[in-house]
């Protein structure tokens, strides 16, 4: 079951990191945050990373589409918020 608080905790965890590590340009603190977004992805309700992930195996945790991964987890973590307010 994916609750609202799950959705929103993911949320906010995911576009903290993204602001820094979109803005950085230091590689060690960019392999920090892609370290800690893939130690959460472990831990995260399993439903809602399989539904941000969209059949994507290596979702969150590949460095080389991990910018794309973070966009794309933000964008469908807040429309998944979005939906649950609205019902």
């Amino acid at each position: 079951m994916i609750t609202k608080d799950c959705i929103e905790s993911a949320y906010c965890f995911f576009h903290q990191k993204w602001r820094v590590y979109k803005y950085s340009n230091n590689l060690r603190q960019k392999d920090d945050i892609e370290y800690s977004i893939a130690s959460y992805v472990e831990s995260m309700n399993r439903q809602l990373y399989e539904t941000i992930a969209d059949g994507k195996s290596d979702f969150l945790t590949d460095h080389t589409s991990f910018a794309t991964d973070m966009q794309a987890a933000i964008n469908r973590l807040d429309t998944m918020d979005a939906n649950t307010e609205q019902q």
